[in-house]
């Protein structure tokens, strides 16, 4: 998989991947996540990537993820909320 976003091509680590699994998200689902998601960077190479798809009854799904030679999947998570900041 290639992200145009990042320009990057995109490593799913086995975790992340048993995590797609039993939540329920495609492949397309985590690409569309990646190309159109709303970012929150924690640092300059480790963020979040969240969006609500519909259909799906469990808010957002949300993608930790690193930039580095490549863009890293470490883990899916739904039921997601962003932190209230502030």
């Amino acid at each position: 998989m290639h992200c145009q976003r990042f320009g990057l091509d995109v490593h799913i680590t086995r975790h992340a991947r048993e995590r797609m699994v039993q939540r329920w998200v495609s492949d397309a689902e985590l690409a569309k996540l990646l190309e159109t998601g709303e970012l929150r960077y924690k640092d300059e190479q480790r963020l979040w990537v969240a969006k609500a798809f519909k259909g799906r009854c469990d808010n957002l799904i949300c993608i930790a993820v690193t930039l580095e030679d490549r863009l890293v999947v470490k883990t899916v998570m739904h039921h997601f909320s962003w932190e209230v900041e502030g």
